[in-house]
């Protein structure tokens, strides 16, 4: 498959140099998908997809082109070029856009174990599907189903660029989710749990994603409110990692080059509380997000993007570093059609020391977030609002479930005031153990 596609997306870039592109790379992707969604034991969607497609960019001078395309006979690919080259003469020039230079593409690839033996098929999936929905509704007080869900993927990439870089690679992926309801009418609360992984092997059993689910549904049940006050917040790590989504969103080449962005004149500062780090390893073996090479063809590493509480490096693609005026960081991502842009991979928090227990006992009031709504994120100015429910803690125990409230802060305040618990778990592409964040302000009655 990989051999195709190298063949496929090689003579794009050829046809494109044929007709007059200075230079031009193109990126091939062959796809097969499965996903399964059902409701009180009956399917509400079943959707299988399959898909072989080249996009090509090209470079005419400064100026650039993309253009992709599914029908991929030697008159189609011929075609394509004509039209991405065409587009391409009459684009308007970007000095800082291009190939990467030849020293910096990637001369190797390593085995990071990104291909399950096995994968389920439709008939699997909805059996892993009801199992997980049979397991919360088993759990004394989930009153219906949310939905429960199934996905397998297997997708193969491969990149070739007219400067001499020709690789691929295969991926495949797996999951299972559901929702629990608990209770009834106005008084209806809900809670969820995912397995995801590259190995169907590495899946959690359903049963243990529906249980998790149901229990969690029921803990939320009889919510209360809370009065307006300052207290500190401990977010659950299911939360806690959208923490480290924001100041990695903060310190995206895009933003920096603009200007947007809260922590634009922090690199070389301290960003976090002392000793913590935040990790972007594209070559963790079977991560969710793992990657050989980045998009424009760079070589990867595992990076400290912050080293004990120092801010090391922006997020960097090829073009935002040359208008940085910094070497690239392998951290571009693509799209077919779509240029490259600064984007992480398998990215954490490193954990703390202390159980997540402890971290609470800490605690003479406060409140445990373990799910937050909305979008109140402004990362120009770091000011953070969002919807939230969770528990309320009175003398370092969970005494009782809330929502409706909001929490309220500033990032650069949040980020500093953090302390991470020793729960770390790679559940996601973007992962954080449970943490305590220090004077937050919560909205309530």
């Amino acid at each position: 498959m990989i051999d195709t596609l190298l063949t496929l997306a090689s003579d794009a870039v050829a046809q494109a140099r044929k007709l007059g592109a200075d230079s031009a790379d193109a990126l091939a992707i062959d796809g097969r998908s499965t996903e399964i969604s059902m409701r009180e034991g009956s399917i509400e969607k079943l959707e299988q997809a399959e898909a072989r497609e080249v996009g090509l960019r090209v470079f005419i001078g400064q100026s650039s082109a993309m253009i992709s395309g599914s029908v991929l006979t030697a008159d189609a690919i011929r075609r394509l070029a004509e039209t991405a080259v065409a587009a391409a003469r009459l684009a308007p020039p970007d000095p800082f856009a291009g190939l990467a230079a030849a020293e910096l593409l990637a001369a190797s690839a390593e085995n990071l174990d990104l291909v399950s033996d096995t994968l389920p098929d439709a008939a699997h999936l909805k059996d892993l599907s009801l199992r997980a929905e049979r397991a919360a509704l088993g759990v004394k007080g989930v009153s219906k189903s949310g939905g429960a869900g199934a996905s397998a993927s297997d997708n193969a990439v491969a990149l070739v660029t007219s400067n001499g870089f020709a690789r691929g690679y295969r991926k495949t992926s797996c999951g299972v989710s559901v929702s629990a309801i608990a209770g009834d009418g106005t008084a209806m609360e809900r809670d969820y749990d995912y397995s995801a992984a590259i190995h169907f092997g590495d899946l959690r059993s359903p049963e243990e994603v529906g249980l998790e689910a149901g229990r969690r549904a029921i803990r939320r049940s009889n919510p209360r409110k809370l009065d307006s006050q300052a207290v500190p917040v401990i977010f659950d790590r299911r939360v806690a990692s959208s923490l480290v989504g924001h100041l990695v969103g903060a310190i995206n080449g895009a933003s920096i080059t603009r200007g947007t962005s809260f922590l634009k004149d922090r690199l070389g500062q301290k960003v976090l509380a002392a000793e913590l780090n935040i990790v972007d390893d594209p070559l963790r073996r079977r991560g969710l997000a793992s990657r050989p090479f980045d998009g424009e063809g760079l070589s990867v590493c595992r990076r400290k993007i912050v080293d004990n509480g120092m801010l090391t490096s922006w997020v960097l693609d090829l073009r935002s570093a040359r208008q940085l005026g910094l070497p690239p960081t392998g951290q571009g991502s693509r799209g077919l059609n779509s240029p490259p842009g600064p984007a992480t991979s398998n990215l954490h928090m490193e954990p703390g020391t202390v159980t997540p227990d402890e971290l609470r006992r800490t605690m003479r009031r406060g409140l445990y977030v373990t799910e937050l709504i909305g979008m109140g994120v402004n990362l120009i100015t770091g000011d953070y609002s969002r919807g939230a429910s969770g528990f309320w803690i009175e003398d370092g125990e969970l005494a009782y479930p809330v929502s409706e409230i909001t929490i309220a802060g500033n990032l650069k305040d949040m980020l500093l005031s953090i302390t991470p618990a020793s729960d770390l778990e790679f559940r996601s592409s973007t992962n954080a153990p449970t943490c305590l964040v220090e004077g937050l302000t919560i909205a309530g009655r």
